[in-house]
C-alpha cells in the first residue's frame, strides 16, 4: 500500500485546496443522503401515527416537507460541485504525473531505453495513469466521507433516539461492512491484475495488427494475427467477468449485512417504542438511517475491485517518477564555452561494458576528430561501433577515460548545451508528424519551406516529396507508406536541420542503393561543410566517403 499512499500524496500535494473542498462536499452529499432518507422515514411514520390517533389535522407537515426538499436540492447541488472539484483536481494532478513519467522514461539508461517499444510503452503509461484516478476518487474520498458520516450519524442518532440504538446501527454496520470490504480487497488483487494484463495484451495485439496489416496481408499472416487478437479479447473478457462476479458477490454480502443490521435496528427500535423509550417515528428514523448509511460504502466496492490494478500501476509509476516527484526539472547552469582550435570530439582511454556483462565492449579507446573531418568506424557487428556513438552522444557513461566536446568535458555540459552542439541519428528512429513539413519542423520550429526543400534535396528526397503532393501532403502514422530508405532519409534530413558541430550517424545509408547512397552522403557534407562527422559504417560507399577509417 505504500506505493498507493505515495501517489495519493503526490495528488494531494498538487491540488490540496481543491481536494479539501471536494472532500467536504462529498461528506455533505453522503450526510444529506442519510438525513434525507432518515427524515423521510420519520416524517411518513409520524404523519401516519398522527392520522391514526385522530390528530392529523394538527400535525405540521410543512416544516418536514420543506426540510426534505432542502436536503434533496442541497444534495444535488453538492454532488455537482463535488464532482467538478474532485475530478478536475484529480485530472490536473495526473497531468503532472504524466509529465513526471515521461521525464522518468527519458532518464532511463540508454541500453534499456533503446529496447523499449514506443507504442507498448506509451500504452502502458496511459493505462497506469488511468488506473491512478481511482485512488482519490474511489478509495480515499469515499473512505473519508463514510468515516466522517458514521461518526456524525452516531452522535445525531444518539441525540434523536437513544445511544443504544445509535451504537447498534453504527457498530453493526461498521463491523459487517468492514469484514466484507477486507474480504473483497484480499480476493480482488489477483483477478484485477489478471484482467489488466489481459486488457493490455489485447490492446497491444490489436495495435500491432492494425499497424502491420499491409505486411500481414502480403505474407498471408492476417488470419493468424486476427485469431491471436480474438484469443486475447476472449481472455480479457473472461478476466473482466471474473472481476465483475467478485464485485457482485461483495454487493450481495453488503446487502445481507445491511438487511441484518437494518432488520435488527427495526426490531430494537420497536422494542424501545413498545417500552415508551422512544416514539415509533424515532424507531423508523433509526431504520431508514441504517439503510442510508449502508449506501455510503458502495463507491468503495468498485474501488476495491480494481485494487490489484491500482497497486501495480502505483508501483510502476513510483519507480519511474523522478526522486522529487513531479516537480519541474531545475535549470542547469551554462556549461563552459567552446575552446578555439580544439578537436570537435576527443575520446581518451575510454572503457565501457554493458550492464551485467563480464567483458568490456571497448577498452582503452582513443579517438580525436577535427572540425570538418569525417571519420568512419568499421568492424563486425558487436565490435562497439554503436557504443562509441552512444558514448560520444552522452547517452551512456564510460567506466574509465574522458570525453571532450570542443575542449569541454562532456559530463559537465547541461543537456540543452549538449544537444545544441551535437546530433545523434541511431539505427532506429521515429517519424512524428502528419506531413513532411511537420516531421522536419520538429527539429526547427521556425522552419521555412525553402530550407525544408533544400534539406530534402540534400538527402535526395525532393522528387519523392513532390510526387506525393508536396511538403504538406498528409502522411500516415509514423510515415507508414514510405519505404524504409525514404523513412531513413527523412530522419536524416531532420537531423541535418539541427546544424550541429558534431554529427553522429549509425549506418546512415541503410536501405539505399549505392548511387542513392553516394548522392546522400555528398549532400550531407554539402549541407554541413564544417561539421565533424563520426559514423558507424559497414557499407563500402560510407567507407569511401569518410576521410579516415577506424577499425574496431
Amino acid at each position: 500500500m505504500k506505493d498507493i499512499i505515495h501517489v495519493l500524496r503526490l495528488i494531494w500535494r498538487a491540488q490540496r485546496s481543491a481536494l479539501l473542498r471536494g472532500t467536504a462536499l462529498a461528506v455533505t452529499v453522503v450526510a444529506a443522503g442519510v438525513a434525507l432518507l432518515g427524515l423521510s422515514g420519520w416524517f411518513i411514520t409520524a404523519a401516519g401515527a398522527a392520522g391514526l390517533a385522530g390528530v392529523g389535522i394538527a400535525f405540521n407537515v410543512f416544516q418536514p416537507s420543506a426540510a426534505v426538499r432542502f436536503l434533496a436540492l442541497g444534495r444535488t447541488a453538492a454532488r455537482y460541485g463535488e464532482r467538478l472539484l474532485t475530478h478536475d483536481a484529480t485530472l490536473k494532478s495526473l497531468t503532472d504525473i504524466r509529465v513526471g513519467l515521461l521525464r522518468g522514461v527519458l532518464a532511463l539508461p540508454f541500453d534499456r531505453l533503446a529496447r523499449l517499444r514506443g507504442a507498448e510503452t506509451m500504452n502502458r503509461l496511459v493505462a497506469d495513469v488511468d488506473a491512478l484516478d481511482g485512488i482519490a476518487l474511489r478509495l480515499f474520498i469515499p473512505a473519508v466521507s463514510a468515516g466522517v458520516v458514521y461518526l456524525g450519524a452516531f452522535a445525531i442518532l444518539a441525540w434523536l433516539t437513544t445511544p443504544l440504538l445509535a451504537a447498534w446501527i453504527v457498530l453493526s454496520l461498521s463491523a459487517g461492512v468492514g469484514v466484507v470490504l477486507v474480504w473483497m480487497a484480499r480476493h480482488a488483487l489477483a483477478p484485477s491484475r489478471r484482467a489488466e494484463k489481459a486488457l493490455q495484451a489485447f490492446r497491444i495485439r490489436l495495435i500491432d495488427m492494425l499497424r502491420a496489416r499491409d505486411d500481414l496481408v502480403v505474407y498471408g499472416r492476417l488470419p493468424d494475427q486476427s485469431a491471436a487478437v480474438t484469443a486475447a479479447e476472449t481472455r480479457m473478457r473472461e478476466n473482466l467477468e471474473g472481476t465483475d462476479r467478485l464485485e457482485r458477490r461483495a454487493g450481495l454480502a453488503l446487502s445481507l449485512t445491511t438487511t441484518l443490521s437494518a432488520g435488527t435496528a427495526l426490531w430494537l427500535g420497536g422494542a424501545l417504542a413498545a417500552r415508551g423509550t422512544i416514539t415509533p417515528a424515532q424507531a423508523a428514523l433509526g431504520f431508514f438511517a441504517t439503510l442510508a448509511l449502508a449506501e455510503t460504502v458502495q463507491p468503495l466496492r468498485r474501488g476495491l475491485a480494481d485494487l490489484g490494478r491500482m497497486l501495480d500501476a502505483a508501483r510502476r509509476v513510483r519507480k519511474l517518477l523522478p526522486l522529487n516527484g513531479t516537480d519541474p526539472v531545475p535549470a542547469q547552469a551554462a556549461g563552459p564555452a567552446p575552446q578555439a582550435q580544439s578537436p570537435a570530439l576527443e575520446i581518451s582511454g575510454v572503457s565501457y561494458r554493458h550492464p551485467g556483462a563480464e567483458e568490456p565492449v571497448i577498452e582503452g579507446f582513443t579517438l580525436s576528430i577535427a572540425p570538418g573531418e569525417c571519420v568512419a568506424l568499421t568492424g563486425a557487428s558487436g565490435s562497439g561501433k554503436s557504443t562509441v556513438l552512444a558514448l560520444a552522444a552522452g547517452l551512456v557513461t564510460p567506466e574509465a577515460g574522458h570525453i571532450l566536446l570542443a575542449g569541454r568535458p562532456l559530463d559537465s555540459l547541461p543537456e540543452s548545451d549538449l544537444r545544441a552542439e551535437l546530433t545523434y541519428l541511431p539505427q532506429r528512429s521515429v517519424l512524428l508528424g502528419q506531413s513532411f513539413y511537420e516531421i522536419l519542423a520538429l527539429a526547427e520550429p521556425r522552419l521555412d519551406e525553402a530550407d525544408a526543400l533544400a534539406v530534402l534535396e540534400a538527402v535526395a528526397l525532393s522528387s519523392t516529396v513532390a510526387g506525393r503532393g508536396g511538403l504538406h501532403a498528409r502522411l500516415s502514422e509514423n510515415g507508414a507508406g514510405l519505404s524504409g530508405g525514404e523513412q531513413r532519409r527523412l530522419t536524416l534530413a531532420r537531423a541535418l536541420l539541427r546544424a550541429p558541430r558534431l554529427l553522429l550517424l549509425d549506418e546512415p545509408t541503410e536501405g539505399l542503393d549505392r548511387p542513392t547512397a553516394i548522392r546522400v552522403l555528398a549532400g550531407i557534407r554539402d549541407h554541413l561543410p564544417n561539421a565533424a562527422i563520426l559514423t558507424a559504417s559497414h557499407r563500402q560507399a560510407e567507407r569511401d566517403w569518410a576521410g579516415r577509417l577506424i577499425r574496431m
